[in-house]
């Protein structure tokens, strides 16, 4: 009884503090409020940086040094060092964004540097990053910065050989076991659909050399073992999960897309992206992340603010709920539907596809 009290008076200071929430606010109408998310603090922003470098390093340097005690504790080690290296690349994230220091050029070096520790060069991902964002959810503007999907008119459109090209390129070991490394190692090393411009050349040949230059470092003074057990698997477990998160942020069953001549930006924003709601250990690992439909919204609001907004404005805190449990349903969902409006398995999508036959 006495929790509901807490609870029930919890609300009530929600809807004193805030009485211009209504439920059916348009998305557009949040800018303004989210406005007030949006300066980064320099102190805070240097304390989240150094409680993920600190860790990063001093477990990279315990898995270096257990390479003489056991291969299988050098390998527990990276394990666990992966998800700093998440961390690492969610920072280099909010940077892309300006969200993470007041100062671009600050925010674009740290991003940069960091981008050498995530295979990712950081001026070819901003772009890409910014074009996802300024198109997700828009039908006519696929194919930069997102999971590729299909509609269920166009899947019916294809051949049966195109059929199975595209059901083997959703299948969960391809988009979540061959995906990630072919990603990070292969495709992040030329600036894929931005080959027309010099400077995104320089950051993929820049961050190339420095990363083969660490990797050399690294043979010299560790041998091959430290490469095997401490870089790939870290790497590569931090790209799993990278991809992961990427792929429930934006296809669940409710998602949304439109044409691109129904499309509004705002609109695809708040409702195209999850709340995913995570345990606090993954929450905070992950830099507040599953609060995506927020970020959509506003990116340049720094992560470690995200979940003020939550606490102030109970009708995004409520939005787009996704739990772990609940987001491992949606790897079988594959083409969206125009009339449902719904993302469809293919067993789902069967008898659309049979019918239209």
């Amino acid at each position: 009884m006495k929790s509901a009290n807490n609870e029930n008076r919890h609300m009530f200071e929600k809807s004193v503090t805030h009485p211009q929430d209504p439920v059916d606010r348009a998305a557009r109408d949040w800018i303004k409020i989210l406005s007030d998310y949006r300066e980064p603090s320099a102190a805070r922003s240097w304390f989240e940086l150094g409680v993920t470098v600190g860790p990063f390093v001093v477990l990279w340097t315990l898995a270096w040094w257990s390479l003489g005690v056991s291969y299988w504790l050098t390998l527990a080690i990276s394990v666990v060092n992966a998800a700093f290296l998440l961390r690492l690349f969610a920072i280099q994230h909010d940077c892309g964004h300006g969200a993470f220091f007041k100062n671009r050029s600050l925010s674009d070096w740290l991003g940069r540097v960091i981008g050498v520790l995530t295979l990712t060069p950081y001026d070819v991902w901003r772009r890409s990053h910014s074009m996802h964002h300024s198109s997700s959810g828009n039908l006519g503007r696929r194919g930069m910065g997102d999971v590729h999907t299909l509609t269920v008119a166009e899947y019916r459109a294809l051949s049966p050989m195109n059929r199975l090209l595209y059901r083997l390129y959703r299948h969960p070991v391809v988009l979540f076991g061959l995906g990630p490394g072919y990603l990070f190692f292969l495709q992040n090393r030329l600036p894929l659909g931005l080959t027309g411009h010099l400077q995104y050349w320089v950051s993929a040949m820049c961050t190339n050399a420095a990363i083969l230059g660490a990797l050399g470092v690294i043979w010299y003074f560790g041998g091959l073992m430290a490469i095997l057990l401490i870089f790939l698997p870290s790497t590569l477990l931090a790209a799993t999960a990278g991809v992961w998160l990427f792929y429930v942020q934006h296809q669940f069953e409710t998602t949304h897309w439109e044409a691109e001549e129904d499309w509004q930006l705002h609109e695809a924003a708040l409702h195209g992206s999850s709340h995913y709601v995570m345990p606090p250990v993954l929450q905070w690992l992950t830099a507040n992340i599953g609060i995506h439909h927020v970020h959509h919204l506003y990116s340049r609001i720094p992560f470690y603010r995200l979940p003020a907004v939550l606490r102030d404005h109970i009708e995004l805190a409520t939005g787009n709920r996704m739990t772990i449990r609940e987001s491992l349903a949606n790897a079988r969902l594959h083409l969206w539907d125009e009339d449902s409006k719904r993302l469809l398995s293919f067993a789902q999508a069967r008898p659309l596809v049979k019918n239209a036959a």
